[in-house]
């Protein structure tokens, strides 16, 4: 069991029942103490979920049995206990099993009552990161819906007028020259087909909400997709029923859904590929409303999983940009629009991605008196 953490003697000034486990308790930050042999003797609510084991299973285990070998994070604790000062480290990589790939600021204190103690925070910032990245994916969005109605306007007049052109020179040419003036307007249709892919971008018209159920979407999504483009692959779904309604657009939401599904089905194995849907309440989460002091709680959070090859790492920055695929035949546009209709149902997409898997997390506002 977690032992009684014997550095914090309470004082007259000290809140009553203020005890040192209360007060790592509540910190956000995973936090672990370790003794001088650097086995874990506490853990807190935040190392539980960090690690995905609870503080009765963490504690009497070596620190380097959850930390990768020869990390950065060991590293840190053997330089502070050697200088016997704090040190800290950020934009630290851990990636485990059992944590996935995160990036980190790592803190590590010696316990001065305590020779050979250390207190370890790790603090997430691939959160902050993301969270920053919103905006950056609606500025992406913004930048389709302007590129969007100048490509309707200034191009799609221009291309009729070529097909029509070209099809005049195609009724007097010779059989060679017909085959040219026939590409004339196979292109032309296909750049037309484009724009209209992209129109999509400039609607902006309000939303249409009503109350969705969320499994509703992903059965919807996942009958299409076994019934067509994903007929091989094994879907395995965790869904938590007690899961109130999202405030959004039902059809958009399938649209989502169907591109993720559709993407992760793509990166699959043909042998043994595996799509996991999964669904769960996450209180805590809320979003900066733009234009206000206002903050969107986002407490429903749907998963879609494959265990494909992952992302290529030098594409994650630009992931959500148009015309950024990894796709020979792709158009770019599939996660950009996911993210305009994310961001238009006031909502944030992440994803992380490793050799072995990758995983898109949307996270919703549900239906409440004041939707």
């Amino acid at each position: 069991m977690p032992v009684t953490l014997p550095f914090f003697r309470p004082d007259k000034s000290t809140a009553p029942g203020l005890s040192a486990e209360s007060v790592l308790g509540a910190l956000p930050a995973a936090t672990l103490v370790v003794d001088e042999a650097h086995a874990i003797r506490y853990a807190n609510g935040a190392a539980e979920q960090l690690f995905q084991s609870s503080a009765p299973m963490l504690v009497g285990e070596p620190l380097a049995d959850i930390m990768p070998p020869h990390g950065p994070v060991l590293a840190l604790v053997e330089q502070a206990a050697a200088a016997d000062t704090p040190m800290a480290a950020y934009g630290v990589v851990l990636d485990t099993p059992k944590t996935g790939i995160r990036t980190m600021s790592v803190h590590v204190a010696p316990i001065g009552d305590n020779p050979g103690w250390m207190v370890i925070s790790l603090q997430e910032q691939t959160r902050a990161l993301k969270i920053g990245q919103q905006l950056e994916h609606r500025n992406s969005a913004r930048s389709m819906t302007a590129m969007a109605a100048l490509l309707a306007h200034e191009v799609k007049n221009p291309l009729s007028g070529i097909r029509g052109a070209a099809q005049l020179l195609g009724q007097s040419a010779g059989e060679e020259d017909r085959k040219l003036t026939q590409l004339i307007c196979d292109e032309a249709d296909r750049i037309v087909a484009l724009v209209n892919r992209m129109e999509v971008f400039s609607d902006d018209r309000p939303l249409e909400r009503g109350s969705v159920n969320i499994h509703a979407v992903l059965e919807r999504v996942r009958r299409v997709a076994e019934n067509g483009f994903a007929s091989t692959v094994k879907f395995i779904e965790r869904y938590d029923p007690s899961l109130p309604s999202v405030s959004g657009n039902h059809d958009q939401l399938v649209q989502v859904f169907l591109n993720l599904v559709k993407n992760a089905a793509e990166a699959v194995p043909s042998k043994g590929g595996e799509i996991i849907l999964s669904t769960s309440f996450q209180p805590g989460v809320r979003l900066a409303v733009s234009g206000s002091s206002g903050r969107v709680q986002l407490p429903l959070v749907v998963t879609v999983q494959d265990n494909g090859p992952g992302i290529p790492e030098d594409l994650h920055p630009y992931l959500f940009d148009p015309f950024v695929t990894t796709k020979p035949k792709g158009s770019g546009l599939g996660l950009a629009l996911v993210a305009k209709i994310i961001s238009d149902h006031g909502g944030v997409i992440e994803f992380e991605s490793s050799r072995t898997r990758t995983i898109f997390k949307i996270m919703l506002p549900i239906v409440t008196g004041e939707s």
